[in-house]
């Protein structure tokens, strides 16, 4: 690759970074922390994703910074820059990671409420990127990201490396945290649960924020001093490779036999699956139509000796149901 086009790249990339930046503030993603802003604007995407895969007709096409054809590593950067997920590692033709679409990152770290000093650990390492944010704002001694495959910890180690940042990459399994480097002032996890693994609560500081994927929405828990935690969902959407591990997939929950008008709702889905293996399906349909169509953050989570359980309005009933430890 030739100079000239190199620098061309470059400026790309530049331009583009730029216009992931305008997108994501015109989501609202950041409306109430604008200091993610300059890090959104600083922290190269590209380079975490060195190519990645793109659903076509009959399967993927691979688009990669390394493609002889001059076009199609322009289109590998700005697709790179896009506000978009984007599939980096397939296996067996299932997808095992992923990058998250920017806004969505940008929406969790705002919702993360990471104050300077503050200590996080990732659970899930991606490509890297995530680490890269956090680190770029708390410094690299302050963050650890985890994950159970040593090829997606390596891979997200070159790329941090590449990007300059250098926090702690750890293969281990995300359920059990990472204790050696406890304690955290905050948890994020970028994989779908079931349930919050009750062993995170331990190597947490009393007051620390947990911030996870649970069914398809974004539970935000305050630990408390008898190391209990509690919260309730954000209002947004979240969808996520599930956590692999000693927690187990994430089922997809049973819909047979349940109204098609209910199947398409994207909140009753949201309800069916955090009720899974817990409630009758048809129960779900009585509570969901008794309390009209309730959204996301009605309801939330509860963990407290050894037990976990999810609600709707009030941790303390009527509506309570078990969640499995994880």
């Amino acid at each position: 690759m030739g100079a000239d086009h190199t620098e061309d790249l470059e400026s790309l990339a530049v331009r583009a970074r730029a216009g992931l930046v305008r997108d994501i503030e015109e989501s609202g993603a950041w409306d109430t922390d604008q200091r993610w802003r300059p890090v959104f604007a600083q922290v190269p995407r590209h380079v975490f994703v060195p190519y990645y895969f793109r659903g076509v007709p009959g399967g993927y096409e691979r688009l990669w910074g390394e493609h002889p054809d001059p076009e199609r590593r322009a289109r590998w950067l700005r697709g790179a820059y896009a506000d978009q997920p984007l599939a980096t590692r397939l296996r067996d033709g299932h997808l095992v990671s992923s990058s998250s679409q920017p806004s969505l990152m940008a929406k969790m770290l705002v919702d993360l409420d990471v104050r300077d000093g503050d200590r996080v650990l990732e659970i899930g390492a991606g490509t890297g990127y995530n680490a890269a944010l956090l680190a770029h704002r708390l410094g690299d001694d302050h963050v650890t990201t985890v994950d159970l495959d040593p090829e997606i910890t390596e891979s997200a180690r070159t790329h941090l490396a590449a990007a300059g940042y250098a926090p702690a990459v750890v293969t281990g399994d995300g359920a059990r945290g990472c204790p050696e480097r406890a304690p955290y002032d905050r948890i994020i996890a970028t994989c779908a649960l079931r349930s919050v693994p009750v062993g995170w609560l331990a190597q947490c500081r009393p007051g620390a924020r947990i911030l996870a994927p649970v069914s398809t929405g974004l539970v935000a828990l305050t630990v408390t001093d008898e190391g209990a935690a509690e919260g309730r969902f954000l209002s947004t959407a979240a969808y996520f490779v599930a956590l692999r591990g000693e927690a187990g997939e994430v089922a997809e929950p049973y819909v047979g036999g349940l109204p098609r008008r209910l199947i398409r709702d994207e909140l009753f889905r949201f309800l069916l699956a955090l009720t899974a293996g817990c409630l009758d399906p048809r129960e779900v349909v009585a509570l969901w139509e008794r309390e009209g169509r309730p959204a996301r953050d009605r309801f939330g989570l509860t963990v407290e000796g050894g037990r976990e359980w999810a609600w709707l309005d009030d941790p303390g009933g009527p509506y309570v149901w078990a969640l499995p430890g994880a």
